[in-house]
This record gives structure tokens, sequence and C-alpha cells, in this order.
């Protein structure tokens, strides 16, 4: 990184936000959370420290994600936040840094010009903000041959959103993206564990049960976690145990959706490149690629065979990392205004 510029890379997630520094890596990589004191709008804190603070504060704080499905939901939160990771990430170099931030491939206009203002407004430089489509992002960062003449499909399954894309000579041939993703999954566990128990349960608690012993599939061997919540008939505190196998069976949906999102985009690829996808298979990459036993389950669904890329959840920071190299390049193809 120059004294002079920093040059950075943003996975602007709906869950976490991975900021990349070129020449030092990912350097920060926290939940997109903001505190605010309610009265006077102000914000208390941001990140992990917000993220403890969710479902545990009183009515003059409010806790929020400033980011829906992918998206800018609170325009002014959301500069803040990015102003904070900004700055952290810069250090002390002297002209505003250069920044390329991943958007969801079906971002609009008007949600694309929230995003660059809100990048321009938290101490970008407004001629050097380049936004590039968040599944081209994430074949970058998962190293895949995007600048080949050869097919590569990948899964981008985040906090608010599942994209899948082929990708072929620096740019997306075919896409599609849904907006579902892992807060999806957390709100099917909560009104799953509602309906059959009567418990009441909190999202940063579905999460941590998603986490624990979620799976796509059944497993060999099941796993088993107790559960504290709210009895809707008592209104009293209430433990259950949880198996692994009603986890599958609670998000069998919002899974189906997404894998729905790749059989449409595969119906859609050219023949050359579809026969080059069976023999590469299916990249996953986001946080939510590290469900259990998802690889298995997008492989029975669509028959292409996945894997989870390495490090997936820092695979679109790494990509708008990646793309500062080639800007040139991708700003013939694939960085949009």
């Amino acid at each position: 990184m120059s004294i002079f510029r920093a040059d950075i890379g943003i996975d602007l997630g709906t869950v976490n936000i991975v900021v990349y520094v070129r020449g030092k890596g990912i350097v920060i990589q926290e939940p997109s959370v903001v505190a605010l004191l309610s009265r006077e709008d102000r914000v208390v804190e941001v990140g992990e420290e917000a993220r403890q603070m969710f479902g545990r504060t009183p009515d003059t704080i409010e806790v929020s994600r400033p980011l829906r499905d992918g998206v800018i939901a609170d325009y002014q939160v959301t500069q803040t936040m990015l102003g904070h990771f900004i700055r952290k990430a810069r250090g002390f170099s002297l002209f505003p840094p250069r920044v390329v931030i991943g958007v969801p491939y079906g971002v609009t206009s008007v949600e694309r010009r929230a995003v660059r203002e809100a990048a321009v407004e938290a101490g970008a430089d407004r001629s050097q903000v380049f936004l590039l489509r968040e599944p081209l992002a994430a074949a970058l960062g998962a190293g895949l041959p995007v600048d080949t003449a050869t097919g590569n499909l990948v899964l981008d399954i985040g906090g608010g959103t599942a994209e899948a894309a082929v990708v072929s000579m620096n740019g997306i041939v075919v896409a599609n993206s849904v907006r579902v993703g892992g807060i999806k999954l957390d709100y099917a566990i909560q009104n799953y564990v509602r309906r059959k128990y009567n418990l009441a349960i909190g999202e940063p608690t579905a999460e941590e049960v998603k986490i624990r012993i979620g799976s796509a599939v059944m497993l060999d061997e099941e796993l088993v976690m107790q559960v504290q919540g709210r009895d809707q008939v008592s209104g009293l505190p209430q433990m259950i145990e949880l198996t692994s196998s009603e986890v599958t069976e609670a998000i069998q949906e919002p899974l189906a959706q997404i894998s729905g999102v790749v059989k449409s985009v595969l119906e859609r690829t050219p023949p050359e490149l579809a026969s080059d996808i069976i023999d590469r298979g299916m990249a996953m990459t986001g946080g939510t690629a590290l469900l259990r036993k998802l690889d298995e389950f997008m492989t029975k669904e669509t028959g292409v065979p996945a894997y989870v890329a390495d490090t997936p959840m820092a695979c679109v920071a790494l990509g708008t990392g990646r793309a500062l190299e080639h800007i040139n390049v991708l700003r013939r193809t694939e960085f949009i205004g």
C-alpha cells in the first residue's frame, strides 16, 4: 500500500463486511451491524461490538443491519459504517483511496448510485470508485481462470442474496440471483421452532443453531443442541432439544430457491460452456457455502459437481482486490456505473 493512496476492495455484505487492502490482504472482517442511540440518531458501536448487542439493548439503543438483501436499506447509517471501515483500512495514506466494491448482480441503477455515493461520502476518491458484480468478484477471489475462453460456474451465497453465474473472458455470460441467503435460513429455523414447539427464539440463536448443527442433507450421525427461548403460551423462558435432522427439514424451502437459481442459469448456458462446467464443477463462495453438506445438496439438485472454494467468506473481497490489478481490462467489460 502506497503512503500516497490506498487501494481498497470491499465486500459490502448484508451480514458481514470484508475489506481487502492491496499489499496487505484481508484487513477487516466484521459484521455489518450498527448500534444507534435512537433519540439522537448517533452511532454508538459498529461491527462486532454492535453485533454482540443484538437483542440485548434497551429501547434507547437500536441495533440494525443497514443493508438488506445485499443493498443499502439505510443510506445514512451505511455511509457512517463505510466511513468507519474505510478510515480504518486506509491508514495514513495522504490521498482519498481508490475503491472497488462488490454489488449484487441484480442491483438497480438507484441502488448502484446509493453505493457509489455512500463510498464517496465515506472518503473514497469520486473518480476512483468502481462497482463490480459480485459473481465475477467471487470467481476472481476463488482463483477461477476467468480470463480464459472456458466456462466457470460460481455460486455466491451471502447473508442476503444467492447469485449464480457463468464467467468467461473476464465477463459474465449468463447469471441470475435471488434475494435468499443465510438470513432466510435463520428465519426458516425460527419459524420451524415457533410452529413445532411454540417457542420464540431470536435471530442470533437461530444463526447459532444453523452453524452448530445445521446441514443441507441428513447427517449420518445426528447432532443435538439445547435451545433456549420464550414460550409463546406462558411467556416464560423454556429450553428444548433441537436435532440436526429438524434443522435440515426447516431449511429445505430456501435451499430449493437457491438451487433453482443455479438451474435457471444452467438452462441458459451456451452448450460449449456447459461442457466446461461439467468438467470443472461449480465453485461455491460466501459465508452460507460453509453450511454442512451444501456441496452434496447442490450436486444432487443440479447434476453439476459442487465444491466449496478456499476461504469462501473472503472470496468477493479478494476478487475486488484482484480487480484493482486489472482496472483497465475490467473497465472495458465489467465495471458498472
